[in-house]
């Protein structure tokens, strides 16, 4: 029964498909700038929290957090790729459907098609461009891709590692002129020589949490 309602039901034609793969590129292009307003709304918390650890003396905490600016930084970045990319995928969709209009049905596109590969191994988006890989190639638009290609897509997502002298430049822009207003290294050499009290080992305590919690929702805004 499922099958002949699939039989009698009308194929969309080219101007259908494409009105509604551009209306849900656009919706990805929105979740793209609120995610890329969340994360760069939660680097300004981030940014205040590695000045407060440079004032306590804590660069060890403060660095960390540079760490998690510096991830961040390149999450953005390639989310502003990822947008580019969508809408390089919707100019070439119109140019498809106007060259269907002359010859009567969608013609493969190898510029559509290189682009949904390359955004199928962006974790942001990689669930939604799975999909309209199965469309797209159902509607002749894009060639069938073999499953161990497919799988090698998914798999091979590159991992940036931070470099110290990213780091460090993201430290320095941050925290320098508190750094530079701290005591001489000697007298602070000279503190930590002295015993931990228990209010200081409390105090070590609340700020690690304060660190976790804050690793967590850079976490959650870049995912």
């Amino acid at each position: 029964m499922e099958k002949m309602k699939n039989i009698l039901k009308p194929k969309p034609n080219p101007q259908q498909l494409l009105k509604d793969w551009q209306r849900r590129l656009r919706q990805e292009c929105r979740n793209i700038e609120r995610q890329i307003r969340d994360i760069q709304r939660e680097e300004k918390n981030v940014q205040k929290a590695i000045k407060q650890a440079a004032k306590r003396n804590d660069m060890g905490s403060a660095k960390s957090l540079a760490k998690e600016i510096v991830r961040s930084r390149k999450t953005v970045n390639r989310l502003f790729e990822n947008k580019a990319q969508l809408n390089s995928i919707s100019m070439h969709l119109g140019e498809s459907v106007a060259v269907a209009r002359t010859v009567g049905h969608l013609q493969k596109s190898a510029e559509v098609m290189k682009l949904v590969n390359n955004l199928m191994k962006a974790p942001e988006v990689a669930i939604t461009m799975q999909e309209f890989n199965k469309e797209m190639t159902k509607a002749g638009v894009v060639e069938e891709m073999m499953s161990d290609a497919l799988d090698s897509a998914l798999d091979s997502e590159d991992i940036e590692e931070e470099t110290e002298e990213e780091i460090e430049k993201v430290l320095t822009a941050i925290a320098g002129e508190t750094a530079a207003q701290l005591p001489e290294a000697a007298i602070r050499k000279e503190k930590l020589k002295q015993p931990a009290s228990s209010q200081d080992e409390e105090e070590n305590v609340d700020d690690e949490e304060e660190l976790e919690e804050i690793r967590a929702r850079l976490a959650r805004v870049r995912s």
